[in-house]
């Protein structure tokens, strides 16, 4: 690892932690020619996972895209930026562990408004109604329906 203020090639780890669940850990390192104290973080690197759109279209998963999505359904709502981001986690972490390597964007909807439904049902409701394009009322109304049915 190379020293971000002297370039030389060598430092020794003062102190590593693991973060992120076991996901990554963080590393102190000192620098073994000028002292220097720097901060670096390793990850699991994992195969990328595609998404198959609607019109047939292959694209990268994208976290920031989702997070986006749900952050939005939860405008307003009693809902943190870390439970929002711990939906996505949990999403991403079990295509990973199920070894999915595409998934049709229809399916990463469904398991987004399953998180949601157990969060808050109106986030939920907000975030199908877009997901599922609903064209009147009646289709909103439906959706209602399925949740009081439970």
């Amino acid at each position: 690892m190379h020293c971000i203020n002297c370039g030389h090639e060598e430092s020794k780890v003062t102190d590593s932690r693991s973060i992120e669940e076991g996901n990554s850990i963080r590393r102190r390192r000192e620098c073994l020619k000028c002292g220097f104290r720097f901060t670096t973080y390793e990850k699991i690197e994992f195969t990328p996972i595609m998404v198959i759109k609607r019109n047939g279209m292959h694209e990268q998963f994208d976290r920031d895209k989702i997070l986006n999505g749900i952050l939005r359904s939860c405008e307003k709502r009693p809902i943190s930026l870390e439970q929002a981001e711990n939906i996505v986690d949990e999403i991403e972490l079990e295509l990973h562990n199920n070894l999915i390597r595409e998934i049709e964007s229809n399916k990463l909807g469904e398991m987004v408004m399953e998180k949601l439904k157990d969060l808050d049902e109106i986030a939920y409701v907000r975030f199908a109604s877009v997901y599922r394009q609903f064209k009147d009322i009646n289709e909103f109304k439906d959706e209602l329906n399925k949740l009081f049915v439970k």
